[in-house]
């Protein structure tokens, strides 16, 4: 299985957010299987980063893949919870 993986390195909030939708973008272009988007080293997300990862969720389902999202830290967890996404994106563990 073809797995691209994009590491997070900062809080994914306020301007970060643009700077990150053009990588997810690019990442999920390649049209990997499965797409892992690192969250281990970003504390927070905002309203926005969650619709980022929405699209770029929904555009990893219509080419066939998936998105994973990899080792949130309970803060973004909670955020995800919030939002009522946790059951639509797929979380995983850190490794």
């Amino acid at each position: 299985m073809q797995e691209t993986t994009v590491v997070v390195t900062e809080a994914l909030d306020g301007a970060a957010v643009e700077r990150w939708r053009s990588r997810l973008a690019e990442a999920a272009a390649l049209r990997p299987a499965r797409l892992v988007v690192d969250l281990r080293r970003s504390p927070r997300i905002d309203a926005a980063a969650i619709v980022v990862l929405l699209q770029v969720h929904r555009e990893m389902m219509r080419t066939d893949g998936r998105l994973t999202l990899r080792g949130p830290v309970d803060r973004v967890r909670r955020m995800l919870g919030l939002a009522r996404v946790d059951h639509v994106l797929e979380v995983e563990e850190a490794r």
